[in-house]
C-alpha cells in the first residue's frame, strides 16, 4: 500500500495549502519508516519544504528529514549539501523572532522546533566537519542567549549541548557546552541535575580539563538528598580522579563518609578504596586512607579489599610499626566495624612487639603508651564482641598464640582465653583452642619458631589472583583492559619485580621455535612435554595418588618425616576397630570400644603399641605428632641441603642450580638457579624458561632481575620448585631455554639438564 501510495503522496506534497503539505509530509515519514527504498524520491521534496514559512510545515518537514537520514545514507549526503543552510536559518530566525502567541511555550518561541531542528543538525554534523563548521555560529547563538529558567529554554540548551557534544565543534564551543551543564548542577530540579550529571559523564572523553572546572559543584551532588543523584555523582567523581587531584577528592569523599546514608555507604567505600589503590604513589597516604575507611565504614569494606591492605602492610617494612599503632588507636574508638578489627587484630599479632616498644616511629607520628597487657586485652576485645563471626575468632585465636610467643609473661592468660572455646559449637574453633593450647602448655621448646612472623607476601601475585577471579566495578563506557603480568600497574608505592611469565615451551622441541605452549600442559598423548627426553609413559598415575604402604600416613600430615614402627606395622587411627578386630582375643565383648579423640599434638614417644596382650577395652592413647621433635629441632630448619651442579654453561653464560628439600617431602624440590654472564657484553631483557615432563609439577618464582652484568661481576638468581610425582621411580629432567639482548639484538639459547642429584 505504501509503494502504491507514495506518488500521490509526493503530489500532495506539493500542495499550496501548508495543512495539506504538512499531512503529506507526515504520511511521508511514515512511508520511508515502512519502505527505506523509497528514501530517494522524498529527499528532493523534503530539502525544499525547509524553505517554508508555516511552522507546522517546518516541523513535519524536519521530521521527514530525520526519518530520510536513518534510512539511506545517499540520502545523508544529499541532505548535508543542500539542507544546512535551510537549518541555520530556521533556526536564526525561530531564535530571534519576535513574541508570537500560537508558538509560544513560557516565553519561549516554539521550543517544539528549535529541539527538531537541533536533532537534525546533529545527524549532519556527526563525522562531517566542514557541516560542523558551518553550524558553529548559530549554536553558540542558541546557547548563549536562550533563557535557563524556564522549563522550556532547559529543554532547548540541553539539546544545543547535546548536538554540540556530537558533532565536529570546536574547542571553545564544546567548553560552552560544559558549563551550561555546570549550570545545570546548580538546579534546584533534581532530573535536570541528573541528565546534566549524565551527559558529563560522557563529556569527559571529548574535554576532561572543562569538567574539571565543576568538581566542586559535582562534589556537592555526591552529598544531594536523592539516590540516584548520589550515585551518578559518585561515579563522575570516580572517572575526574587523576594523579593530579586524587589527594584532595578522596578527603572529601573520606570526610562525607562520616555523614552519609548508610544505604549509601557501601558504594562510596568501593569507590574510595578503587580510587586509593589504583593512583595512590605514597604507600604512607594510602595507609592513612584505608585506616580511615576501616574506622568509618568497616562494616561496608569487602573481603578482598583488607586482604590486599594486609598484603601491602606485609610489603612495607618500614611503615609496620606505624600500621600497628594506628590500628590499635582507632580499635578503641571504631570496634564495632568488623574489618577495622580483622585487620587490627592481624597486625598485633604479627607485630605486637612493635606497638609496645613503639618500634619505626615516623617523625610526624605521637608516641603512645601500650603494654603487653593492653595488646591482649584489644585481642581479647574481637573475641568478645564477634561471637558468631568465625572469621573475626578465628584470627583472634591466631594473634593471641603469636602474642604468646611475642610476650611469655602472658602465656598463662593467652592460655586461659584460648581454653574457652574448647567446647565452641563450631569445630574450626574448637579444633584452633586445643591444639593452640597443647602447642603454649607442652611445646615450648619449638614455640618461636613455629610462631615466627608471617613470610613478606609476594604482592605482584596476590594482585595477578584477584585480578583473576574478581571483576572490578567497571561502568559501562569505560572499557576493561586485561590484566597480564606485563602490563600490570601495581599501587600503593610498591615497586615489584615484573612476574616471569610461565613458559611457553613447546618451541623448545626445534630450532625453530614456531609453537608456543605454557608450563600447565594438557593430557594429550602427543604432548611435548610428556614425550620430553623420552621419560613420560603412559601410565602415569595421577597426582597425588597414595604413597606406598612404608609410609607414615599421620606423619606425612605435618611433613615431620617416618614415625618409629609400631610391631614393624603402622596401625592408623581413622581404622581403631580393625585394629581391636585384628589384634584381641575371639573372646566375646559386652561393650565395643569407643576410640577417644585423637590428639594430633600429643606425644609420639607415648607407647602406642595395640599388641595382642592388650585388653579388649584399652583405648588407644593420644598422638601429638609434635612430640616427635627434639627441643634442639627448629620448625624453620627442616631442610636438606643437597650438592649444587652446573646446569648449563657455554662459552657466554654458565648456570648453576641449589637444591634443598624439605624432611618428610621426598617428592617436592627447591631449586634455586644463578644466573653468570661470562662474556664481555652486558646482557638486558634476560627471561629464563623450563619445560618438565607431565608428571613433574613446575612453579617458577620472579628473577631478582632482568639484566646478567658483564665478565662475572655479578649475576641473575631465580628460584622454582618441583614436585615429582613419579619421585622413585623416574628421575627429574628439565629441558631449559634463555632469552636476552645483546646491544639491542634478540639471542636464543638453550639446552637439557639431566645431572640432577640422585632423590630427585
Amino acid at each position: 500500500m505504501a509503494r502504491d501510495l507514495a506518488p500521490e503522496v509526493e503530489r500532495l506534497m506539493r500542495s499550496r495549502d501548508a495543512n495539506t503539505k504538512k499531512k503529506a509530509a507526515l504520511c511521508s515519514t511514515r512511508i520511508v519508516r515502512k519502505v527505506p527504498d523509497l528514501a530517494e524520491n522524498f529527499m528532493g521534496l523534503a530539502a525544499s519544504l525547509l524553505k517554508e514559512k508555516h511552522h507546522g510545515v517546518l516541523i513535519s518537514a524536519v521530521q521527514l528529514c530525520t526519518e530520510l537520514c536513518k534510512a539511506s545514507k545517499d540520502a545523508l549526503e544529499y541532505l548535508r549539501k543542500n539542507c544546512i543552510e535551510g537549518l541555520v536559518r530556521i533556526l536564526r530566525d525561530v531564535s530571534s523572532s519576535s513574541y508570537a502567541p500560537e508558538y509560544d511555550v513560557a516565553g519561549i518561541s516554539d521550543p517544539f522546533l528549535h529541539i527538531r531542528v537541533l536533532k537534525l543538525m546533529r545527524m549532519l554534523g556527526q563525522g562531517d566537519a566542514d557541516c560542523s563548521e558551518y553550524m558553529n555560529d548559530i549554536l553558540a547563538q542558541v546557547a548563549t542567549k536562550t533563557e535557563s529558567n524556564k522549563n522550556a529554554g532547559n529543554a532547548i540548551l540541553y539539546e544545543c549541548v547535546e548536538t554540540i557534544m556530537g558533532i565536529e565543534a570546536t574547542s571553545g564551543l564544546r567548553v560552552l557546552a560544559i558549563n551550561i551543564l555546570g549550570r545545570f548542577l546548580s538546579n534546584r530540579d533534581n532530573n535536570i541535575r541528573y541528565v546534566a550529571l549524565n551527559i558529563l559523564m560522557r563529556a569527559i572523553a571529548v574535554d576532561t580539563q572543562a569538567v574539571q572546572r565543576h568538581r566542586v559543584t559535582i562534589l556537592e551532588c555526591v552529598k544531594d538528598a536523592d539516590a540516584s543523584i548520589r550515585k551518578r555523582a559518585l561515579e563522575l567523581v570516580f572517572l575526574l580522579v587523576n594523579d593530579t587531584n586524587v589527594k584532595p577528592l578522596t578527603k572529601e569523599l573520606v570526610d562525607y563518609l562520616d555523614v552519609a546514608d548508610p544505604d549509601f555507604k557501601e558504594d562510596l567505600t568501593a569507590k574510595i578504596c578503587s580510587i586509593a589503590e589504583k593512583f595512590s604513589q605514597d604507600k604512607l597516604w594510602y595507609l592513612d586512607q584505608m585506616f580511615k575507611v576501616l574506622s568509618l565504614a568497616g562494616k561496608h569494606v569487602k573481603d578482598d579489599v583488607w586482604h590486599a591492605l594486609i598484603v601491602v602492610i606485609s610489603n612495607a617494612s618500614e611503615l609496620q610499626g606505624y600500621s600497628v599503632r594506628s590500628l590499635y588507636t582507632a580499635l578503641q574508638t571504631y570496634s564495632e566495624q568488623g574489618s577495622l578489627v580483622r585487620v587490627a587484630v592481624w597486625c598485633i599479632g604479627e607485630y605486637g612487639e612493635m606497638l609496645v616498644n613503639n618500634v619505626g616511629m615516623l617523625e610526624a607520628e605521637g608516641s603512645i603508651t601500650v603494654t603487653e597487657s593492653d595488646a591482649l586485652d584489644a585481642v581479647e576485645l574481637g573475641l568478645s564482641l564477634y561471637p558468631a563471626d568465625v572469621t573475626t575468632r578465628a584470627m583472634c585465636l591466631v594473634a593471641l598464640l603469636k602474642l604468646s610467643s611475642r610476650f611469655p609473661s602472658m602465656s598463662e592468660r593467652v592460655k586461659r582465653i584460648v581454653s574457652q572455646n574448647k567446647e565452641n559449637m563450631v569445630l574450626e574453633l574448637q579444633q584452633r583452642s586445643i591444639e593452640f593450647g597443647s602447642i603454649i602448655q607442652r611445646h615450648q621448646s619449638i614455640r618461636s619458631s613455629l610462631l615466627e612472623r608471617m613470610p613478606v607476601l609476594d604482592e605482584a601475585t596476590y594482585l595477578m589472583k584477584r585480578a583473576s577471579t574478581t571483576q572490578a566495578s567497571i561502568p559501562a563506557y569505560k572499557p576493561a583492559s586485561a590484566v597480564t603480568p606485563g602490563d600490570l600497574k601495581f599501587p600503593n608505592g610498591l615497586a615489584k619485580p615484573a612476574v616471569t611469565p610461565l613458559a611457553d615451551l613447546l618451541d623448545l622441541s626445534s630450532d625453530d621455535a614456531t609453537a608456543t605452549t605454557t608450563a600447565s600442559t594438557t593430557t594429550a598423548p602427543s604432548d611435548f612435554l610428556q614425550d620430553l627426553l623420552g621419560i613420560g609413559g603412559t601410565n602415569l598415575p595421577t597426582a597425588g595418588a597414595p604413597s606406598s604402604a612404608s609410609t607414615d600416613i599421620l606423619m606425612d600430615l605435618l611433613s615431620i618425616g617416618s614415625s618409629p614402627s609400631q610391631n614393624g606395622q603402622l596401625v592408623p587411627d581413622l581404622s581403631l576397630a580393625q585394629a581391636e578386630k585384628k589384634h584381641v582375643s575371639a573372646a566375646p565383648q559386652l561393650v565395643s570400644p569407643v576410640p577417644e579423640p585423637v590428639d594430633l599434638l600429643g606425644s609420639l614417644s607415648s607407647s602406642t603399641s595395640v599388641s595382642g596382650t592388650k585388653s579388649a577395652t584399652a583405648v588407644p592413647q593420644a598422638v601429638d605428632l609434635l612430640d616427635g621433635l627434639s627441643s634442639s629441632t627448629s620448625v624453620s630448619g627442616l631442610e636438606d641441603a643437597c650438592p649444587s651442579i652446573t646446569a648449563f654453561q657455554s662459552a657466554t653464560l654458565k648456570i648453576t642450580f641449589d637444591f634443598r628439600k624439605q624432611l618428610g617431602k621426598p617428592q617436592e624440590s627447591t631449586i634455586h638457579a644463578t644466573f653468570t654472564n661470562m662474556s664481555s657484553s652486558t646482557y638486558t631483557e634476560f627471561i629464563f624458561q623450563a619445560a618438565v615432563p607431565k608428571f613433574i609439577q613446575l612453579r617458577l618464582d620472579p628473577a631478582s632481575g632482568n639484566i646478567v652484568p658483564a665478565n662475572g661481576k655479578g649475576s641473575v638468581t631465580q628460584g622454582f620448585s618441583v614436585t615429582n610425582n613419579q619421585h622413585g621411580q623416574k628421575p627429574l629432567a628439565m629441558r631449559i631455554r634463555m632469552s636476552y639482548k645483546v646491544n639491542g639484538e634478540d639471542r636464543l639459547e638453550q639446552g637439557q639438564v639431566s645431572n640432577f642429584p640422585p632423590g630427585l
